[in-house]
């Protein structure tokens, strides 16, 4: 049975607390919170404080995704607003394995995330290391978009190499998942889909969230 995460970057923020209450409701297991610094990538979300009172209104896990340059200098904040995971791009780390170590440290999991045109390959000594592998199947900053086919492919490398580096990290999916294309992707081998659009635009999302999880 999948992890869902549905990510908090398509809910309606003039209505947070509304839509969190509706996660909690549902069958949603991760709470998705994406923060872009205007660096990384070319848009900024959100940040800390409102990180900080999500966690106030959930018991779910926040798994939070940095789309961030200099990730290392706000991991303890982030701990401190309520982050469950965190997860660091391996284009924005120049010391990846220190990125990982630090974030460890300070008691959360931690995940890195790969961009569409980085081959899954460059994780090899690393893997072991890590809880999570998010695979963006959209260019990451902004939401809405289509998802990449050959990201099918990717996951299937991916889980290649855990099995045989003998890791236990979950494989993410972020962008671009429907309730057409999660069952591929899962097929794939992926464990936790990350869904905005698909959760949030429709007209029934606790439904829309069953429907994922019972894929």
């Amino acid at each position: 049975m999948p992890i869902i995460a549905p990510s908090l970057l398509s809910a309606n923020f003039l209505n947070l607390a509304q839509d969190c209450a509706l996660l909690n409701e549902s069958q949603a297991d991760w709470f998705h919170l994406d923060v872009m610094d205007g660096r990384f990538v070319p848009n900024i979300s959100f940040g800390l404080p409102v990180i900080s009172h999500i966690r106030t209104a959930t018991n779910k896990i926040c798994d939070v995704h940095l789309m961030i340059e200099e990730p290392e200098n706000y991991a303890v904040a982030f701990k401190e607003a309520g982050a469950d995971i965190l997860t660091v791009h391996i284009e924005a780390c120049k010391h990846l394995h220190r990125n990982i170590q630090q974030i460890k440290s300070l008691g959360m999991k931690a995940g890195v995330a790969v961009n569409p045109h980085t081959p899954v390959h460059l994780l090899q000594d690393i893997i072991q290391d890590l809880d999570l592998v998010c695979l963006m199947s959209v260019n990451p900053g902004f939401g809405g978009q289509h998802f990449i086919p050959q990201t099918l492919e990717k996951i299937r490398t991916l889980k290649q190499l855990i099995v045989a580096k003998n890791s236990h990290c979950l494989i993410e999916i972020d962008g671009g998942v429907t309730l057409e294309n999660a069952s591929s992707i899962l097929a794939a081998g992926a464990d936790v889909l990350v869904a905005g659009n698909t959760v949030f635009k429709s007209k029934d999302p606790i439904a829309t969230i069953a429907a994922l999880k019972s894929l």
